[in-house]
């Protein structure tokens, strides 16, 4: 399989369990190329042609020949300058590395990471806010976030590929999306009744299993585990996290528990004062989740070398 084959599967993939649905993500394509058509010629060459055919920005080829064919990859949820030279010691070490590829985004997809937080005003509007207050609420945090970025070195680790020659790229919303839509299926259908059920369904997942003997598994931040965990909504992509003001607009909308990656401590206070249940399935397991089930679907005849955080569990064919 070649570096192109697996990014542009990885969008495809991506696309196809996107929360908000085909339509909101083609919308976004559309917007893409207007905005593309309606600049002036000297401004197009500074344009991301990529946002034409693919709606994450987070997501990207870093460094590295498209054609480049990929038999062995180290993939890992962090892969930074250290991890860019772990891949070349493995290489002297005779384990041929052909492609390096991290979950968190790198480079100019870090620096891009808040051009993707728009999806989130649409799932919002799924889970029963009006559009005009999630659109309103992600503005003025995209634009925090945006401010945030601005001033970081996003460059380091793909220089550092450059210079040893190690083909990167990262894949960040499209599995994001994947544990989002598995795990909100996966509840709807297990239908918990009480929080607690919540958690110990959670715990029934292999990556949440084996965080919890790690101490790090699923737990409760807001609310109580004898509580009706009512209408659940998994928020889990989107980029990073959203706005710290929805929690008043989705209790009124219903939503009694909300299973997320991480939540700060702004963020849980908000949800306690509108009485949301709040269980944070976990970070790194769930990005390994994702991964997981992304890779099912994608990489197909290449070897993975898990590190930096990920442990390759594989579905498909057991």
């Amino acid at each position: 399989m070649k570096i192109k084959d697996i990014y542009l599967k990885a969008v495809k993939r991506g696309m196809e369990l996107d929360p908000r649905g085909r339509v909101e993500v083609e919308e976004d394509l559309r917007k893409a190329k207007k905005e593309f058509d309606d600049l002036k010629d000297k401004d197009k060459p500074f344009f991301d042609s990529e946002r034409l055919v693919n709606p994450y920005s987070d997501t990207r080829v870093l460094y590295g020949d498209p054609e480049r064919e990929v038999k062995t990859a180290l993939v890992g949820i962090d892969m930074e300058v250290g991890e860019i030279l772990l891949a070349e010691r493995l290489k002297q070490k005779g384990v041929p590395i052909d492609l390096v590829i991290a979950h968190h985004p790198e480079g100019r997809a870090m620096s891009a990471l808040s051009d993707v937080m728009g999806m989130q005003s649409a799932i919002l509007v799924k889970y029963g806010l009006p559009v005009h207050v999630a659109e309103d609420l992600m503005d003025e945090r995209i634009k925090e976030v945006e401010r945030r970025l601005l001033p970081a070195n996003h460059t380091r680790a793909v220089d550092a590929a450059r210079l040893l020659d190690v083909p990167f790229m990262c894949v960040h919303t499209p599995a994001d999306n994947a544990v989002a839509t598995y795990l909100q299926k996966f509840l709807d259908d297990k239908k918990p009744v009480y929080v607690s059920d919540v958690l110990d369904s959670l715990r029934e997942i292999p990556e949440y299993k084996g965080a919890s003997g790690e101490t790090i598994g699923p737990r409760l931040v807001t609310g109580s585990d004898k509580r009706r965990a009512g209408k659940i909504f998994v928020d889990m992509t989107g980029g990073t996290g959203g706005s710290k003001n929805i929690y008043q607009g989705l209790s009124s909308a219903g939503i009694g528990t909300i299973v997320g990656m991480h939540i700060s401590e702004d963020h849980r206070t908000e949800a306690k004062k509108h009485h949301v249940n709040v269980v944070i399935a976990g970070h790194i397991s769930s990005d390994n989740l994702g991964i997981n089930l992304l890779f099912d679907d994608i990489m197909a005849g290449v070897e993975v070398l898990a590190c930096s955080g990920f442990r390759r569990i594989p579905r498909k064919g057991q």
